[in-house]
């Protein structure tokens, strides 16, 4: 039997270079569709009318959001050291103390975000 061909590709990963070509606009509709999207998956939920696929995404979204939250948050409390103000610093035995925040801290959780 010959192999199927595929007539539903996936479409090729973006390499680090295509990502760093985006300009801050398209950052930033990005982002506001990102939002967009979660919100309308968060109503589909919400009014129970969601499928398996559609509560998956939301999770991804969610973690997106989540993560990306925090990152501004970085940012900002590294600026602000830098321009020699105050930031909350995490505290741990191997980086002591440092600011950045990683991917597990309960900071990134979702559901304590509320999001």
């Amino acid at each position: 039997m010959a192999p199927q061909k595929n007539t539903n590709p996936q479409p090729s990963a973006m390499n680090l270079e295509d990502r760093k070509k985006r300009s801050p606009e398209a950052i930033c509709a990005i982002g506001k569709v990102t939002l967009e999207k979660l919100e309308s998956l968060a109503s589909k939920i919400r009014d129970d009318v969601a499928t398996e696929a559609d509560r998956i995404n939301h999770e991804i979204l969610r973690e997106i959001v989540a993560l990306a939250s925090n990152r501004v948050s970085v940012e900002e409390n590294e600026s602000s050291v830098m321009n020699g103000g105050k930031a909350w610093t995490e505290n741990t035995s191997s980086h002591y103390p440092h600011i950045r925040l990683h991917g597990g801290a309960l900071e990134d959780d979702p559901l304590k975000m509320g999001i």
